[in-house]
C-alpha cells in the first residue's frame, strides 16, 4: 500500500510541474487571431453553455411578446449587440471580426437559448469572449427590450430588420438616428462607421 501512495503522489507531482512548465513556458499562443484547438474550444464551449443553463434557471422572464417591448429593444440591440454579432443581413463590424472566439450569430442563440439564459449572457457577459456585462451599465429594464429583440432574430431577414429599425426610430433606451448611446458624455470613439 505504501508504494502505492507513493506512486500516486510522485505522479500527482510530476503531473503538477509539467502542467507548471507548460504555463510558464508561453508555448501556448494565446493571440487572438489563433483559434483554439478543436478540444480546448468543445471544452471552453460546453463548460460555458453549462454555466449559462444552471445560473438561468431562477431567472423569472416578463411577457416578452409585446411589440413596444420588442421595438424598444431593436434600437438598443443596434447600438449594443450589432457591432460584434451582426445583423439580418449586415456583418459584424472590424471589432467583432477581430475576437476570438468569434461571437455568435444572434439569430442562431436566440433559436436554442431560453429567455432566461439570453438574458444571464447580456446582463452578466462571458469571460475571455470579448462579451461585456451590460449590467454593469444597464438595469434589469433596460435589457429585457434587448432580450425580447433577439427572440424575433431567428423569423427576421435584412429586410425584416431594416423595417423593424424603422418603426422603432425614437424608441428605446439607446434611441438616437445612428443607434449610439444616448448620454451626457462624451462618447468613446465610434469604430462602428469604419474598419482600421
Amino acid at each position: 500500500m505504501t508504494k502505492l501512495v507513493i506512486t500516486i503522489l510522485i505522479l500527482m507531482v510530476a503531473a503538477l510541474a509539467a502542467s507548471a512548465g507548460f504555463v510558464y513556458s508561453g508555448v501556448y499562443n494565446v493571440g487572438a487571431d489563433m483559434p483554439h484547438g478543436h478540444l480546448i474550444g468543445r471544452l471552453l464551449s460546453t463548460t460555458s453553455r453549462a454555466s449559462v443553463q444552471r445560473r438561468a434557471t431562477d431567472i423569472d422572464v416578463p411577457e416578452l411578446s409585446d411589440d413596444s417591448l420588442r421595438l424598444a429593444g431593436a434600437n438598443d440591440f443596434k447600438a449594443m449587440c450589432a457591432g460584434c454579432h451582426g445583423a439580418p443581413g449586415q456583418e459584424p463590424q472590424a471589432i467583432g471580426r477581430g475576437l476570438n472566439p468569434a461571437p455568435p450569430d444572434l439569430a442562431v442563440s436566440a433559436a436554442r437559448m431560453t429567455p432566461a439564459e439570453l438574458f444571464w449572457v447580456t446582463k452578466h457577459g462571458i469571460r475571455m469572449t470579448g462579451m461585456p456585462a451590460w449590467g454593469a451599465t444597464h438595469d434589469d429594464d433596460a435589457l429585457w427590450p434587448v432580450v425580447a429583440f433577439m427572440t424575433t432574430l431567428p423569423q427576421l431577414d435584412a429586410d425584416g430588420y431594416t423595417t423593424l429599425l424603422k418603426k422603432a426610430d425614437g424608441i428605446g433606451h439607446h434611441a438616437t438616428d445612428e443607434g449610439a448611446a444616448v448620454s451626457d458624455e462624451k462618447p468613446a470613439h465610434d469604430h462602428s462607421t469604419h474598419d482600421h
